[in-house]
């Protein structure tokens, strides 16, 4: 696909624990070609590095510009970051402490790199061009292997002291449970509900979910799950309500803290599942929130979905070059 006549083209990286997206982003939102490369953690940083770099050249290609035609790179990194530093503090999937990406990366392309948080990354992005247009304050909640979220406050980014707002997978749902079931991500996550689903599957519970896996419960995911449920599968049903119920209950706590007028649900199990999901987590924050004036918020999807993260780290480079 062609460059379009007049327009900026940037690049946004969404680096995740197994795959990395690259995409070439105009900066009307647009995205021209978009590249993956597995992470391969085990291979270290400086292999995963080099990955990102034969996925920018072939983006790049595939959307008929140079590399010295980008204007700025953007980049998501999972865990929490630095973004005035450029530095991922701590991603435990990758195995990375305290690692000056934004500078190895950049020296590598020879492109100013702007780095942030994977999720921070994709509410932004839906905040720009997606489901979050037009909002002042919201909320964004992936929901995946893990559950993570992003917010937007008074029209910005919010990061909070320690640079770490937004960690909604860490927050304790239920105290009183054993060590390793208390958090939401212990809970809410597509991790948690396969995880559950398998238990209860090994218990002996009727369901679908061993046919569709061909009796490999280790081989369940989101489109497992979403398959059974929309096959009305009771056991997974009971499942996925559950989980929606308790998400849906935490966020409907931040709306009264906070006052968010808009909730953004993202991430492959709500990709997978769609308005089903959404609608349930809808009621779960519409039945806490307080008082009633909150419970006008809105509670949607995301748009963008997979392109969110390229997309949002596009935008993010977008700014913060031309504050550079």
């Amino acid at each position: 696909m062609a460059k379009p006549k007049d327009s900026g083209v940037y690049l946004g990286i969404d680096l995740g624990g197994t795959n990395v997206q690259i995409g070439v982003v105009t900066d009307g939102g647009e995205v021209l070609s978009r590249a993956k490369r597995k992470t391969g953690a085990e291979e270290g940083r400086d292999a995963i590095l080099d990955r990102i770099v034969d996925g920018t050249n072939e983006a790049c290609e595939s959307a008929g510009v140079t590399l010295d035609e980008i204007g700025a790179v953007g980049m998501g990194a999972p865990g929490p970051v630095d973004p005035n530093t450029g530095v991922v503090l701590e991603a435990v999937n990758l195995r990375w402490l305290d690692e000056p990406i934004a500078d190895l990366l950049g020296r590598k392309l020879g492109k100013p790199v702007f780095l942030d948080n994977d999720v921070n990354v994709a509410v932004y992005g839906e905040w720009k061009q997606g489901a979050g247009r037009g909002a002042r304050n919201l909320m964004g909640a992936w929901i995946g292997t893990g559950v993570g979220g992003g917010l937007i406050l008074n029209g910005e980014l919010y990061y909070g002291h320690y640079l770490t707002a937004g960690e909604l997978g860490h927050m304790i749902l239920l105290p009183d449970n054993p060590p390793g079931v208390r958090s939401v991500e212990h809970n809410c996550s597509r991790t948690a509900m396969c995880h559950r689903v398998r238990q209860l599957v090994e218990a002996g519970r009727d369901s679908v979910v061993p046919d569709l896996v061909d009796g490999k419960l280790n081989k369940i995911k989101s489109k497992t799950i979403a398959e059974a449920y929309s096959r009305n599968d009771e056991l997974v049903i009971e499942v996925v309500h559950d989980a929606a119920n308790r998400l849906g209950t935490m966020l409907g706590g931040l709306v009264t803290l906070l006052s968010l007028e808009k909730i953004v649900l993202g991430g492959g199990l709500t990709e997978a599942i769609g308005g089903p999901w959404v609608e349930q987590v809808r009621g779960a924050v519409h039945r806490v929130a307080f008082p009633a004036i909150c419970r006008n918020v809105e509670v949607v999807a995301s748009l963008l979905e997979d392109n969110a993260g390229v997309v949002g780290a596009a935008f993010i480079a977008i700014e913060r070059a031309g504050k550079a």
